[in-house]
């Protein structure tokens, strides 16, 4: 199916975060990659996920939600950030599948739960930005999430504990490793009202 089968079909526009594995990628110790991804568009049959890592059409991913689980899914289409999933289920998670749905539907649009901690992860509606180091490249990378002090960033390249970038505008260094990717701990804290607008950013121009 295309993504543009697929938009004109009953789905929800929900965001979950999740996590996800391509059959050609792996670390320097031989392992299987993980890569952290975002739900846009979900039904009980595809989901459109967002992603720092796209895959080719046919190729089987190994998916986990936790709001919905572990699926085995097919790619079926992509976009330039991102791809269409064919999700397998049994008749009965397909049924429990719809109800979720629904309700993270719902509870999407209540407004009254806020989160008020002082340094609050959350996620920007922009997903994508660029990590920019000390020789001057670029890596496209994947946000996470987010707060005044940090950033959870997903992304191809893979950077040792300790290395200085900049997130954007934000310069910082690298301060953890986990299993979807690494964290960034800004040089110096940020106004969350100008948050955004200083993490996503375009790539700056690679010089000839």
């Amino acid at each position: 199916m295309s993504v543009s089968e697929f938009l004109r079909q009953r789905a929800v526009d929900v965001n979950v975060s999740g996590s996800y594995s391509l059959p050609r990628w792996y670390d320097c110790e031989g392992k299987l990659r993980t890569f952290a991804c975002r739900t846009k568009r979900v039904s009980p049959f595809r989901m459109i996920v967002d992603v720092p890592v796209v895959g080719k059409v046919g190729e089987r991913v190994t998916s986990y939600f936790q709001d919905f689980g572990e699926f085995e899914c097919t790619i079926t289409a992509t976009l330039k950030m991102g791809f269409l999933m064919e999700l397998e289920m049994t008749r009965a998670r397909r049924a429990w599948m719809s109800e979720k749905l629904t309700w993270l539907e719902k509870k999407q649009k209540d407004a009254s739960v806020e989160d008020l901690r002082r340094d609050a992860r959350f996620v920007p509606q922009v997903s994508h930005t660029f990590l920019a180091l000390g020789d001057g490249s670029t890596h496209p990378c994947f946000i996470i999430d987010v707060s005044t002090a940090g950033v959870a960033i997903s992304c191809e390249y893979d950077p040792p504990i300790g290395t200085p970038l900049a997130v954007g505008a934000c310069v910082g260094r690298v301060i953890r490793k986990f299993a979807n990717g690494f964290a960034v701990k800004f040089a110096e804290k940020q106004q969350r009202d100008d948050l955004v607008r200083m993490i996503v950013r375009p790539a700056l121009k690679q010089s000839a």
